[in-house]
C-alpha cells in the first residue's frame, strides 16, 4: 500500500499553499495498492515535532477502499472527520512555531469500519483500529516557516 502526493515527495517540503502561511487547504493525496480485503481506510496527519508533543492536524475515517484520491481542498462524500488538535473537524495545515517540522500522513487499511463521531480524536480512532489494521503506509512532508 502507498500514499503519495503530486505536490510534494516523501521527506520533502510541503508547499506553503497547504499551510497557515498560504491557503491552509489539504493537498491532493493518492492511495495506491490498497489490499483487496480492505473494508475502510483511515487517514491521520500529525506532527511529532510540535512543542506540546504530537499535534494532530487531520483525522479522516470511513474512507471507502474504492476512493483512490483525495482532491485538493476537499473531503470525499461519506467520509467522517474527527477532531484535530485545534478541536475542529477539518484539516489544519502545518504552522510550526520554529524550525523544520515533520508532518506524517498515515494511511491505514482496516478489515472493518469505524463509525467516527465528530467528538472522536486521534486517540479514540487509534484505539478503535487496534486489531483491525491490514496494512499501513505513510508520507512525510516537511515545513519550516520563513
Amino acid at each position: 500500500m502507498e500514499i503519495k502526493s503530486k505536490v510534494f515527495s516523501n521527506n520533502q517540503p510541503i508547499p506553503s499553499k497547504y499551510t497557515c502561511d498560504g491557503e491552509n487547504i489539504n493537498p491532493e493525496l493518492e492511495f495506491l495498492n490498497i489490499p483487496e480485503n480492505t473494508q475502510s481506510l483511515i487517514l491521520i496527519m500529525d506532527d511529532p515535532d510540535a512543542p506540546s508533543g504530537n499535534f494532530t492536524h487531520w483525522v479522516m475515517s470511513d474512507i471507502s477502499p474504492r476512493i483512490k484520491k483525495i482532491e485538493e481542498n476537499s473531503v470525499p462524500q461519506g467520509v467522517a472527520q474527527g477532531l484535530n488538535g485545534a478541536g475542529r473537524n477539518n484539516y489544519t495545515g502545518p504552522c510550526p512555531p520554529s524550525g523544520t517540522h515533520r508532518y506524517y500522513f498515515k494511511l491505514y487499511a482496516l478489515d472493518n469500519k469505524i463509525f467516527l463521531t465528530m467528538e472522536m480524536g486521534k486517540a479514540e480512532v487509534e484505539k478503535a483500529m487496534e486489531g483491525h489494521i491490514i496494512d499501513k503506509a505513510e508520507l512525510i512532508g516537511l515545513y519550516q516557516r520563513h
